[in-house]
């Protein structure tokens, strides 16, 4: 079987599907390899060191696809009408297709991946189980993007992070504020930290408490009964009511006029991400404060978000870079291709060096998209 890697085409795209180490390890599990020509540039991979790992190098994207049994992407392909390449058209019937897919923005390209045959994955929709932890691409990028979004934060920033004591005087420290804490909360809590920056988070989920708390933060977050039921089986946040919302939000508004920067993780699985900082609260924060924007993408965290801008608005900049992760595109791409990886060895047939893919698995039923020319999730599926 052969895996084919194309390049990204994408506005904001700088990742690549592979590195030269997957690549060797594919070929150790007995798959042939290509590249796209050109592919692992904006990553820092050169087509040299692919070809030195094993990878056939092609230049025609429509021979790249030809020959592809398993696609491996980092977003979804371009479809009729999206660009000068109608990457789907090009994959041949029963093709694998596995990449961030977005299905719930993007029904109309799940409904065209099934009429092209391809078996797709949605490699967002891992479930959140041990044994999939190393193929969680949600986790592997936010990590960064959690990380990123404080460096970013830092740089600016007008003042210093940590306290300063010198002969001149005191500098206090920054205060820093991270709105949901996730992976990516998580990991920018740590960062900020580490600058010196005084943490405090808020998230729905009581679970997140502990987290918080061990990494030297604050949690703050408003008394409300429906927090207790406020996480999934799966892990994530669930939508809140109205009269929660209300609430919280009151209370965002008066911590948030104490903080210098506001770090925005929140994002709900198939929705718009919810608005936790409105206009009047960008408002009422110090001049100078700062608030970046994770969630940029996705409609944004804060009412005044411009996703893919930073500006300032009555003296308080906002950061809404598209795709945090691709900023750092040589160590996001790095993981990325590492779950993959991980994904297609666990399913993998080590005597015919053959792709098996078990449909009973827990795995492979939480990350089908489409099978055999049908919508199989249930998610996505007729009347779901």
């Amino acid at each position: 079987m052969k895996i084919v890697i194309p390049a990204e085409r994408r506005a904001n795209e700088t990742r690549v599907a592979a590195t030269p180490d997957t690549v060797k390890k594919f070929k150790a599990l007995g798959f042939d390899v290509a590249i796209e020509k050109g592919a692992g540039d904006k990553s820092r991979y050169p087509d040299q060191t692919y070809a030195d790992a094993g990878a056939e190098i092609i230049a025609d994207a429509k021979d790249l696809y030809a020959a592809g049994d398993i696609v491996l992407k980092v977003q979804r392909p371009l479809i009729a009408g999206e660009g000068s390449v109608d990457e789907l058209a090009l994959m041949k019937k029963g093709a694998v297709l596995a990449a961030i897919l977005n299905p719930y923005q993007s029904k109309d390209a799940v409904a065209a991946y099934a009429a092209q045959g391809v078996t797709a994955f949605a490699m967002e929709f891992m479930p959140r189980i041990t044994r999939a932890q190393s193929m969680d691409v949600l986790s592997s990028q936010s990590n960064l993007a959690g990380y990123l979004a404080v460096i970013e934060a830092a740089y600016e920033f007008d003042r210093a992070f940590p306290m300063m004591m010198t002969a001149a005087g005191t500098i206090a420290p920054a205060r820093v504020m991270v709105m949901g804490a996730g992976v990516a909360g998580l990991q920018a809590i740590a960062t900020a930290r580490r600058l010196g920056a005084i943490v405090s988070a808020t998230d729905v989920r009581l679970a997140a408490k502990e987290q918080v708390e061990s990494l030297g933060a604050k949690f703050v977050v408003v008394d409300h009964d429906e927090l207790k039921t406020a996480e999934t089986s799966g892990g994530y946040a669930k939508e809140m009511s109205d009269d929660f919302k209300q609430k919280q939000a009151a209370f965002i508004a008066e911590t948030l006029k104490k903080q210098d920067i506001a770090i925005c993780t929140a994002l709900i699985p198939g929705r718009r991400a919810p608005t936790l900082i409105t206009a009047d609260m960008v408002r009422s924060m110090k001049p100078g404060s700062l608030i970046v924007d994770l969630a940029a993408e996705q409609g944004g965290n804060c009412e005044l978000t411009r996703p893919g801008e930073v500006y300032e608005v009555d003296g308080v900049k906002i950061i809404g870079h598209a795709n945090f992760p691709s900023r750092l595109a040589t160590d996001a791409s790095a993981l990325y291709a590492k779950n993959l990886l991980n994904f297609l060895t666990a399913f993998t047939d080590k005597d015919s060096k053959e792709l098996k893919l078990n449909w009973d698995d827990e795995i492979i039923k939480g990350t089908a998209l489409t099978r055999d020319g049908q919508i199989i999730h249930p998610a996505l599926a007729q009347g779901a």
